[in-house]
């Protein structure tokens, strides 16, 4: 075994407190990492004039890569960047007054005016809080997939996924998320609007320098189906130098057409809905592409059903193998 393959083992089998203490050893290098009380801790590097701050979870952070740094960390040094990521060890929405108290301290520290350009990003739990604390640094861009924007039951009783949750507060300081974006540059929410409760939470977060940016099918984890389609790295990239656009992003959605979780998605979709006949149009076309047993198998037993029912396919079928 290489050393790449016993350092990636190493790192799978830490604890999660060993795996913290890892990315203090990181942060003593790079610039930073401490505590900000049980539940969180920040992250650090100094490498240049634009920062791009990130909301992440250690969970995440450990199942994403086998390197398991956090995505803002490997994403900005890839592009010479700054970075700060908040890391939450739970799902906690960093409604924690330690976390409220180290962005005052940035405040007072006028530490965002040392940066060119400050990029915030979360998704989820992590986008209600990229948006939250956005408003620490006027001018910001903030890239936000599916966030909350609040949990507070008067506001969002029809969202039941967090219920556990609504004993936070979300009515004290940073807390109503939407209101928090008004200081920023610009403003995006990548969303799936299929999921009712992320097309309302989107809804919420509507403001004249806020952009909607909703794809169907996304799913309901839209980081994972966006970095499927390396549409990640480049649409933060793209942020941080100032050049993301709704039509940039539009551009790296496009990738979605070769992405086999988006289209076995997209196929579950006009089954349920009852459209036997556009579904079948689906397979045929990644079967003509990409190729695939299952998509081809599904294509087979519509091309029969569709026969049956005297609406066949237009052409020869192509699910079946040639004799």
């Amino acid at each position: 075994m290489d050393a790449g393959k016993l350092e990636t083992k190493a790192m799978r089998d830490l604890s999660d407190s060993d795996w913290l203490h890892h990315i203090e050893e990181l942060g003593d290098l790079e610039g930073y990492c401490e505590p900000l009380g049980q539940a969180h801790s920040v992250l650090f590097a100094d490498r240049g004039p634009v920062l791009l701050v990130s909301f992440e979870i250690r969970a995440a952070i450990r199942a994403r890569s086998e390197e398991q740094l956090p995505i803002g960390f490997s994403i900005a040094e890839a592009n010479g960047h700054s970075s700060l990521t908040i890391i939450g060890h739970d799902e906690s929405w960093f409604r924690d007054p330690r976390v409220y108290a180290y962005f005052d301290r940035l405040v007072d520290e006028a530490f965002f005016e040392d940066f060119d350009r400050v990029v915030f990003y979360g998704a989820g739990s992590c986008g209600y809080a990229a948006a939250a604390y956005s408003v620490t640094a006027p001018g910001a861009t903030v890239i936000m997939l599916a966030p909350q924007a609040t949990l507070e039951a008067r506001l969002t009783a029809w969202d039941d996924r967090f219920r556990r949750r609504r004993r936070q507060n979300f009515t004290d300081r940073y807390g109503f998320a939407p209101d928090m974006l008004d200081g920023a540059g610009a403003a995006y929410v990548i969303y799936d609007p299929l999921i009712a409760e992320d097309a309302m939470h989107a809804a919420l977060m509507a403001r004249p320098h806020v952009t909607l940016l909703p794809c169907r099918n996304l799913g309901s984890t839209p980081e994972t189906a966006l970095a499927e389609i390396d549409a990640i790295e480049p649409l933060l990239a793209q942020a941080c130098a100032g050049t993301f656009t709704a039509s940039a992003f539009w551009r790296l959605w496009r990738g979605r057409r070769n992405a086999t979780r988006y289209l076995r998605r997209l196929a579950g979709y006009l089954d349920s809905s009852g459209r036997p006949w556009l579904e079948a149009l689906l397979c045929r076309n990644v079967v003509t592409r990409l190729g695939g047993p299952r998509f081809r198998n599904r294509l087979v037993a519509l091309e029969d059903q569709l026969e049956k029912s005297g609406h066949p396919l237009p052409g020869p079928a192509v699910g079946r193998t040639p004799a």
